[in-house]
């Protein structure tokens, strides 16, 4: 009886998958975005985006350090990709005490005080972003015209309405699709070209960082509720915040479901929410609010939609 067998706590099989791996590889499927933000907005993308950066990873370790005195999760990305996903969510204009206010909220509350990374509910960039746009509704929706002459300063840019504010105000005849997709449109830095969040989306898949099941059900949702609504599908689809939330934001490991059937509903609410809020609702865009609202039923949605155990037998009768 000297030779016994221990059997170790799960995982027993390890995979090639880390936290740090799968951060770093969503900032590289942000790049194609980020260079056409830096073509459209230039100077002023840049600040913002290493001003977001630099202030999430402060305060992560600073809240570490002093407050919570856990492990150090510093360098495995998931502060600087929180930074550059909140960056994207502002105008290339805004005043950089607003970033910085916006990073401590998006750490602090929306990360840090749920206990870090894998605690978190909600979205962290989301909860920055959102909390911005009530506390700083002007200088949040005062959105720089994507222009090569404004491409070397930071003020006193031209500014314009966005493609949705203009459909919300009944100017729909003045959205120009193809813009919408290329990137040359007024908007958040992360939203302005389709094309190059698609490629991020490919990336994504390629290297097995996301499924499709939350992007393409959204797509889903936006389509479906568009036509129900009597909105054109594409403009919705090309339009705001609907590609960065749905490809980067909603697939977030931590605050979407764990199953594919949980991931399609999630999913395809977060699409239908977003065009009701659009529709309906006071505000022109509504894809942080539908992923946010989402986010906080995901524990419900696993609950009902629990995969199969690994050797459950299904009874019958």
């Amino acid at each position: 009886m000297e030779n016994k067998l221990v059997v170790s706590p799960s995982p027993h099989v390890h995979g090639g998958d880390s936290i740090s791996k799968n951060m770093y590889g969503v900032l590289i499927a942000l790049i194609p975005a980020f260079i056409v933000s830096l073509y459209a907005f230039g100077l002023g993308a840049l600040i913002v985006t290493l001003t977001s950066v630099v202030a999430c990873m402060f305060f992560e370790f600073a809240i570490q350090k002093y407050l919570i005195k856990g492990n150090k999760t510093l360098c495995d990305g998931s502060a600087a990709l929180t930074g550059v996903l909140l960056a994207f969510n502002l105008p290339s204009n805004i005043p950089l005490w607003i970033v910085i206010i916006g990073a401590l909220v998006a750490i602090g509350v929306g990360k840090m005080s749920f206990g870090g990374l894998g605690n978190n509910i909600l979205n962290p960039a989301l909860v920055g972003r959102v909390f911005l746009l009530i506390s700083f509704p002007v200088q949040m929706t005062t959105w720089p015209i994507a222009d090569a002459a404004n491409r070397f300063t930071t003020m006193d840019v031209e500014t314009g309405a966005t493609p949705l504010s203009l459909i919300k105000f009944g100017a729909a005849d003045q959205v120009n699709v193809w813009d919408a997709i290329t990137g040359m449109i007024s908007g958040s830095m992360g939203e302005i070209s389709v094309i190059a969040l698609l490629l991020g989306l490919c990336y994504m898949l390629w290297k097995k960082i996301i499924t499709w099941h939350i992007p393409v059900s959204i797509f889903a949702g936006v389509v479906v509720l568009s036509l129900l609504t009597g909105l054109n599908p594409l403009v919705q689809l090309a339009t705001g915040g609907l590609m960065l939330g749905a490809i980067f934001m909603a697939t977030d490991y931590v605050t979407s479901p764990m199953s594919h059937k949980g991931m399609l509903i999630y999913g395809f609410m977060i699409g239908a929410i977003t065009i009701i809020i659009r529709k309906f609702g006071a505000y022109p865009e509504g894809v942080s609010f539908a992923i946010l609202l989402m986010n906080a039923a995901t524990p419900l949605i696993n609950t009902y939609c629990k995969p199969k155990r690994f050797g459950e037998v299904k009874k019958n009768g």
